[in-house]
């Protein structure tokens, strides 16, 4: 069987307006598919909700995601006036805004500050891998459903959203490339206890899961790492975070290729044939799993066929000089094959640095926090990003190309002496991320932390408010609503607010 990691989903890529007429009543509210596909068509394409600044300036979205939280303190808001238990190890270098400083352990990154908007007043109270919340707007409901990919509680990651407006605007044409897709490999998949929530279609079915890509390659370094019940026992791990070799790339998964025993021939006639019973099955066009096949079937056509997709994922082509710029690491390669995917068209690409092997390890660090970071962590992520920053600014596409730099949540301010090498636990009621690039107010930074890093001093933003400022920027009004699984209208974020400092 030939499948895209995941299963049918909810609708057809290509439908337009006229074609979903052919839908019934939402009887519990007595409104129509129609209608309500209508209004998100409007949203997504015809602008008609209210505006306002660099609304719609972006034409792609490239998420950076830091999984287990990176430290605010050893980033983007180092404390250099803090006890020492308090600053860590290291102290804070200027950057290209004068008065602005980061951590002097990214100095590659403070050449681009100028370039970039930071948000250090990030705040939540959901302290524990808030995965969900940061993608989707709405937090786990406990830490079952935070471990839990396919709880039917959950609302829709942010791509999975984009995805599916887009499927629905009324100009809408088969795409030669997939217009949501997930580097290097699916989430959390190599996490020996967790299968973490987070990146997933939710209620718009499973076929709006990003599009994965696997990692096809060789490590060349290994570590030795903590083991999550034992703090005096050690493992070592062949981890391609930290080096990887050139021959190394990206490939999309196995689930979405063929078969060894299916040719393209043997595919487009059984593709023929599916379409010839297509008048046979009107009934089942109507339902919504219907439209799934449909959808689910088109998109696995389309990445067997389409050259463009495998080209874009053929990092190889690119200059042996400017892979090295990014680090020749699974992080490094992952932003460069994201920037190929991105020029080939496709409109959001997400970038996972995730864990590997053992449970916190990627920005995950309660154990041997500043070895890691100063060995592992920080280098990966100050050659990949100031590399990207520059790529994207040279190519003419940072101007058009929204990046969020994400993390769940933030470090404790006090360093844990007590654990294995020193560590910072979870903290969320205080934590910094970035965001560059179209409509972006270059060189800003909002809001700010107290002396300590403790607590919020000035300006609290959300991951909702976050989310709401990326709507903004691709042209879509938060207050758009899609059906859920009963059809009822729910608003892409709750309670978020558009950050107007950070729009240019």
């Amino acid at each position: 069987m030939l499948k895209i990691l995941g299963s049918a989903n909810t609708f057809g890529r290509g439908c337009h307006r006229r074609e979903v007429l052919r839908a019934g009543a939402l009887s519990t509210l007595g409104l129509t598919l129609p209608q309500l596909l209508q209004w998100q068509a409007a949203a997504a394409s015809d602008n008609i909700h209210p505006t306002g600044s660099a609304f719609g300036a972006a034409k792609r979205v490239l998420l950076l995601y830091l999984q287990g939280a990176a430290s605010q303190f050893e980033t983007w808001d180092p404390k250099p006036d803090a006890p020492e238990e308090i600053r860590g190890q290291w102290g804070a270098i200027p950057t290209s805004v004068p008065g602005v400083v980061i951590s002097e352990k990214l100095p590659k990154l403070a050449r681009f500050v100028d370039r970039l908007a930071l948000v250090r007043s990030m705040t939540h109270d959901h302290n524990n891998h808030s995965n969900i919340y940061t993608l989707s707007g709405f937090p786990a409901i406990d830490f079952t459903s935070e471990t839990n990919p396919l709880d039917i509680r959950h609302r829709p990651f942010f791509g999975s959203v984009l995805d599916y407006l887009g499927d629905h605007r009324a100009d809408v044409s088969p795409q030669p490339i997939p217009q949501n897709m997930g580097l290097p490999f699916k989430f959390s998949t190599h996490s020996p206890f967790f299968r973490r929530a987070g990146p997933y279609g939710s209620f718009l079915g499973q076929g709006y899961d990003p599009v994965w890509t696997e990692f096809e390659g060789q490590s060349t370094r290994k570590a030795a790492r903590v083991v999550l019940f034992d703090q005096n026992q050690t493992q070592e791990i062949a981890d391609p975070f930290l080096g990887i070799t050139p021959e190394s790339h990206l490939q999309v998964s196995r689930d979405a290729r063929m078969r060894p025993d299916m040719t393209l021939d043997r595919m487009q006639t059984r593709r023929t044939l599916l379409e010839q019973l297509d008048g046979q099955r009107a009934h089942l066009d109507r339902s919504f799993a219907g439209q799934s096949l449909d959808r689910f079937s088109d998109m696995a056509y389309s990445l067997m066929t389409s050259p463009i997709l495998r080209e874009a994922l053929d990092v190889g082509r690119e200059a042996i000089a400017l892979r090295e710029q990014y680090g020749m690491n699974l992080f490094g390669q992952s932003v460069l094959t994201a920037r190929r995917l991105l020029e080939a068209g496709c409109p959001l690409v997400s970038v996972f640095w995730d864990e590997y092997k053992i449970v916190n390890t990627a920005w995950d660090t309660h154990f041997d926090h500043f070895t890691r970071l100063e060995k592992e962590l920080l280098p990966g992520f100050d050659s990949a990003v100031s590399s990207l920053l520059a790529d994207l600014e040279a190519r003419g596409m940072l101007q058009d190309t929204l990046i969020l730099c994400l993390s769940e949540h933030g470090r404790t301010p006090k360093i844990e002496k007590g654990k294995r090498g020193g560590g910072r636990d979870h903290w969320s009621k205080s934590y910094s991320v970035m965001l560059a690039g179209a409509g972006v107010r270059p060189g800003i930074v909002v809001g700010a932390s107290d002396a300590q890093g403790t607590f919020v001093k000035d300006r609290p933003v959300s991951p909702e408010d976050i989310l709401a400022t990326m709507y903004h920027l691709k042209g879509i009004d938060p207050d758009t609503t899609i059906p859920d699984r009963l059809g009822r209208p729910v608003r892409l974020v709750d309670g978020g607010n558009r950050i107007a400092e950070l729009l240019a």
